[in-house]
Order: structure tokens, then sequence, then C-alpha cells
């Protein structure tokens, strides 16, 4: 039987995992300082992002998710596995995105991942201290944009 405490914190990081899909899907970038510890060590390579810090990682995602006429972030079925103050966790995502086309077209394609990420509690409440994507599946790419 999970006690209280156990239910709280992992309550608190699914609400982690909401605040970072709907930070980057309403393009409100600022608000990952509450999802990031600052030291945090992100890696998107795996869709051609890049790897780095939190504060070079939201840089790229100021500068680069613009560029998409629309998106979101589907997450589910989160393992995550507590050990006092820091935790583990596997949480898949369905990630379609449309990209804008010339002429008012436009180019959907979809991401299928998994998000390995591990979590620290802090004075502040559970932030993600490492985010690391895994690919499942990438349908209709844009050729070139990766």
């Amino acid at each position: 039987m999970k006690s209280l405490e156990e239910i709280s914190d992992r309550m608190e990081i699914q609400d982690l995992q909401v605040a970072y899909s709907h930070a980057i899907d309403f393009k409100n970038f600022d608000e990952l300082d509450d999802v990031f510890t600052p030291d945090a060590h992100i890696d998107y390579t795996v869709f051609g992002g890049p790897k780095g810090s939190y504060a070079e990682i939201k840089k790229f995602l100021q500068d680069t998710m613009p560029m998409f006429k629309s998106y979101f972030h589907m997450i589910a079925t989160s393992k995550i596995t507590i050990d006092g103050d820091t935790a583990t966790g596997v949480t898949i995502c369905h990630n379609p995105m449309v990209f804008p086309l010339p002429d008012d077209g436009e180019h959907v394609f979809v991401c299928g991942l998994w998000y390995h990420d591990k979590y620290v509690r802090t004075p502040a409440g559970w932030r993600i201290a490492e985010r690391v994507e895994e690919k499942s599946y990438v349908e209709n790419m844009p050729p070139g944009l990766v």
C-alpha cells in the first residue's frame, strides 16, 4: 500500500509532466522554469534536436517551435519509481505536428517517443533534472526537416 506522501509525490510528478506539455504546446516557454532544475540536462538528439543544459534547450525551443503551425503532446502510461527525494520515470508521448507549406498548405506528421526522466525534489517541489527522448516512430516527416 502506498503512503499518502508517495501518492502526493506521484501526483506532483504527473502535474510536472502536464506542465511541460502545456508550456511547450502553448509556447509559454518561461513556464519551463518551474519544470526543470536550472542545471538540468536535456537530450532531444533522437529527432535531430540538440542536447545540452536547460538554458540551451529553452533557447532552442523558443527559437524553433514557432516554425510549426501547431502541435500537441499527448502523454500517457507513465511508470514512476520514487526513491526518497529522487525519482525516475518513463512516459510515452504521441506528438502530431503541423508544418506550414507555401500557399497556406500544411504538412502533418507524427512523432512517437518515450521520455526517460530523472526527477529531484527541490524546496520549490519536484523538478526534472534530466530528460532524454527515445524514438518509437515517426510518420510522414517532411523531407529535409531533420
